[in-house]
């Protein structure tokens, strides 16, 4: 079963600046909710390249590992791979201009994980999960309005 979330947030920068931020892997922690990034093969702004994000706080922490499937700059959009072993399906960030500034659509196409537990369990997650998201949209909203790249 694949369970899907799409959140957006508006964001007073140009799309371009936003676009850069929110691509800013190694700069992701500032503003994700419990992760760390960094790019472990090719440029991380190109398709194949690899990243592996650590996610969550001491023992309850995990590794995902993704591939870039898709990278449209001009578009404005990335899609990755999540391959690990725990998270698996597609992640999409789209930045889309609007009067005065930009919008960011999130994008989880996640395979639930343990079988029939994981299906069970996804109503009872998905509000935290969503809750988790939401929070990290609001900060990427503040980061991309005073990035500064480099």
């Amino acid at each position: 079963m694949t369970a899907e979330l799409e959140l957006t947030v508006d964001v007073d920068a140009s799309p371009e600046q936003t676009w850069l931020a929110t691509t800013d892997w190694a700069r992701q922690g500032e503003w994700m909710l419990g992760t760390t990034v960094e790019v472990t093969g090719g440029d991380g702004r190109s398709v194949g390249s690899t990243l592996s994000a650590r996610t969550g706080y001491g023992p309850l922490a995990f590794v995902d590992t993704m591939r870039i499937t898709e990278w449209n700059p001009t578009a404005r959009r990335c899609v990755v791979l999540h391959t690990g072993r725990l998270v698996r399906g597609d992640g999409v960030f789209a930045v889309e201009a609007r009067p005065g500034g930009s919008l960011v659509r999130w994008t989880e196409r996640l395979e639930l994980p343990f079988g029939p537990v994981g299906r069970l369990g996804w109503p009872l997650v998905r509000p935290a999960f969503a809750g988790g998201v939401r929070w990290s949209l609001r900060r990427l909203a503040r980061f991309s309005e005073g990035y500064r790249n480099g």
